[in-house]
């Protein structure tokens, strides 16, 4: 097993043992000086206390471990509304905020639009535009995003 592939699965167990849902992590950085980002999340939202629990864990556990022979830096973070949603169980606590989503209609098309999320029901987002009221399938998103409103 190589390094990121070990540190990954460090990871994955905490976020899980934590009742969080692992994001994504990144490691980037030379050997000797790395920074493993990693972004967690839940239904509910992610505050920083958690974000400091699951990095005081992982830094522990790479110390156990002996991971790293040089510097390095653990950030712990939520995913910010920036980033892609990926999983379906991040849509509930998006409800009632504007979202911009593509998805598939079939296996040549695929559509984009901008819409309220108004509920979830099983794998079902609802969606309110300026136009209709739409159901997509979470199986047939590509790609969605919460859009920033001020």
């Amino acid at each position: 097993m190589n390094q990121e592939n070990e540190i990954y699965g460090l990871i994955e167990q905490v976020v899980e043992k934590n009742n969080f849902l692992l994001i994504e992590v990144l490691v980037r950085g030379e050997k000797m000086n790395r920074v493993i980002e990693v972004y967690i999340d839940n239904e509910e939202g992610i505050t920083t206390e958690n974000c400091a629990d699951v990095s005081r864990e992982l830094n522990s556990l790479f110390e156990e471990e002996n991971l790293f022979s040089g510097k390095y830096r653990l950030d712990v973070s939520s995913p910010g509304v920036g980033r892609p949603l990926k999983y379906l169980l991040q849509y509930r606590k998006h409800i009632g905020r504007e979202l911009e989503v593509k998805y598939s209609v079939n296996e040549e098309k695929s559509e984009k639009i901008k819409g309220r999320l108004t509920k979830v029901d099983g794998d079902k987002l609802w969606f309110t535009t300026k136009d209709s009221e739409l159901i997509i399938d979470f199986e047939k998103v590509i790609k969605s995003k919460v859009l920033i409103s001020f």
